[in-house]
């Protein structure tokens, strides 16, 4: 760490998510500073970089890496190139934060996974929505057992519109991409491990996406071992804005997370009852989640402790998602006995 106890870090990639990162660091996290940057548009990100400090613009993120003067890793680069920059980050033996997934394959995953271990190092996967105060509230009350045994969880995801078909391409699917992030949250909900998936899909929205070998529109379910079950519905469009809901429902009750709306005011006349429309997207929606997991990041760095979301965290949900994936192409449940 440097001379004043902060943790020291360095980005890789500065694209959408990279840049959300570097700004809550510089701003919203006061024991972390961001000492370089690695991004292939070297010079357009030195001009973005400039008024936040950051005097290391590189285009090599392998000489980040090996930055003695870096702590921490945080990996915001294309999904293909995260895995080798995991390995290679923990081979530095640097701290390591990665966006979701580690890579899109099992093998590939295990032997990041298996390099974070042999070098001793923190990894923490990027499912921000843990750290959303309503979600982290539902699971507050579950662990206190105010509403005792989970038995059911719905959880429903749906985009305000659809990714570009470029992207759903290499996307890995709607499982993997976009449905993987409500995976993570059924695990972390009911506090138990998934042990058979049922996934249905179809396309309703963008013929072009079943060009693409996708879907659009789909629903999960989830067995999980502690016997409870989760329903997930998923759309990429929405139009009245990023739908994200949350049930709990246990033993003595339930809990339940409405979506965020710019105001809370309701209008009522004889023509109806009015209320904004959620928040348009994740960027809206979550960007307290994203400030709060780069605090929780730096802090169990500083504290030594197991970061909140773990590399096996990241494992499971590319199990389910690749279960999920099999399922709806072969239409039946699988058990993730059957993927890895």
């Amino acid at each position: 760490m440097a001379s004043d106890g902060k943790v020291r870090i360095g980005v890789i990639g500065a694209g959408r998510i990279g840049k959300i990162h570097i700004e809550n660091l510089v701003y919203r996290v006061p024991d972390a500073t961001v000492v370089a940057v690695a991004d292939v548009d070297v010079e357009n990100t030195r001009k973005w970089a400039a008024p936040y400090g950051i005097k290391k613009v590189l285009a090599e993120p392998k000489e980040l890496i090996n930055d003695p003067e870096i702590d921490a890793v945080v990996i915001c680069s294309p999904t293909d190139t995260h895995a080798e920059y995991v390995i290679e980050a923990a081979r530095a033996g640097k701290q390591i934060f990665c966006e979701k997934p580690i890579a899109q394959k099992l093998d590939t995953t295990k032997q990041a996974l298996a390099a974070v271990e042999e070098a001793g190092v923190k990894l923490q996967i990027g499912f921000n929505r843990r750290f959303d105060a309503n979600f982290k509230g539902i699971r507050q009350l579950v662990e206190s057992g105010k509403i005792g045994e989970p038995h059911l969880v719905n959880i429903t995801s749906r985009d305000p519109a659809p990714p570009p078909i470029d992207y759903v391409k290499i996307s890995g699917g709607i499982f993997m991409d976009m449905t993987i992030h409500d995976f993570d949250m059924a695990r972390y909900l009911t506090g138990s491990d998934v042990v058979e998936v049922y996934a249905v899909g179809n396309v309703l929205i963008d013929p072009a996406i079943k060009d693409a070998g996708d879907f659009d529109t789909a629903v999960t379910i989830l067995k999980f071992a502690n016997g409870a079950v989760c329903t997930i519905d998923n759309s990429r469009q929405a139009v009245y804005g990023y739908d994200q809901r949350v049930e709990v429902f246990g033993s003595k009750g339930a809990a339940t997370a409405q979506n965020e709306t710019a105001t809370r005011v309701t209008v009522s006349s004889e023509s109806g009852v009015v209320s904004d429309k959620p928040l348009y997207f994740f960027l809206e929606r979550y960007m307290e989640s994203f400030a709060q997991e780069m605090n929780d990041f730096v802090a169990c760095i500083r504290n030594n402790t197991t970061p909140p979301v773990t590399g096996e965290d990241g494992l499971q949900s590319l199990l389910i998602a690749m279960a999920a994936t099999k399922s709806a192409k072969e239409n039946r449940p699988v058990k993730l006995a059957e993927i890895g």
